[in-house]
């Protein structure tokens, strides 16, 4: 077991740390549970810097870390579902509740597809052609965002950050949906192909 695989282990073994932090019956649990997330953020930047800067890529990390980074957002977006419920109805808006827990479904659900579709790409050997796009980095950026900004205020005080961190969480969601689209067009020849639509190839007679 090298160093990388130890760290994303440890942001694993952050999961049940995380949930404690959230639920601590304290007005310091929002730090502290924003605090958890930002220190499994960092071990998920850490791990990959390490195995490459050390050279201890290995096949056993490329499945953990994803799985990790996984685990935890959606861990955590349906604990911030939970909150955040009703602290939205405060506002004038009185669809904000249903957008809110519309958007982390399709936030966890559209990584549960893309990582099947990674696994089985892989499978094909064309995993390069679902590879992290720009529009995926661009939308990790803004998920984490809203949701360092979303665990750290407390939504009983109405605080403009809270609406800053709805804001980049929409933004994420609509970014999304567009990054699952680009995946799904690169790799919708070989859809097209397991699930039989593709034309088949015309026969040439034999010439007489």
């Amino acid at each position: 077991m090298n160093i990388p695989n130890l760290i994303t282990l440890f942001r694993l073994l952050l999961i049940p740390l995380f949930v404690a932090a959230f639920y601590a019956p304290y007005k310091w649990s929002y730090l502290a549970s924003a605090a958890v997330f930002a220190l499994a953020s960092v071990t998920d930047w850490l791990d990959g810097y390490l195995a490459r800067k050390l050279n201890q890529s290995t096949a056993f990390g490329a499945f953990l870390d994803p799985v990790a980074d996984k685990v935890m957002v959606a861990v955590v977006l349906v604990l911030m579902v939970e909150r955040y419920a009703s602290s939205l109805l405060m506002t004038d808006n009185r669809y904000a509740s249903p957008l809110f827990a519309l958007a982390t479904a399709v936030i966890v659900a559209r990584e549960l597809l893309i990582s099947a579709l990674r696994e089985w790409m892989a499978e094909l050997g064309q995993r390069a052609k679902v590879a992290v796009s720009v529009i995926g980095k661009i939308k990790t950026a803004f998920q984490m965002t809203a949701i360092l900004i979303l665990l750290a205020v407390i939504p009983e005080h109405g605080h403009p950050m809270m609406y800053v961190g709805f804001l980049c969480l929409y933004i994420a969601t609509g970014l999304t949906l567009w990054s699952a689209f680009i995946y799904l067009r690169a790799a919708w020849p070989m859809l097209k192909e397991g699930l039989g639509l593709a034309e088949g190839k015309k026969k040439v007679k034999d010439p007489l």
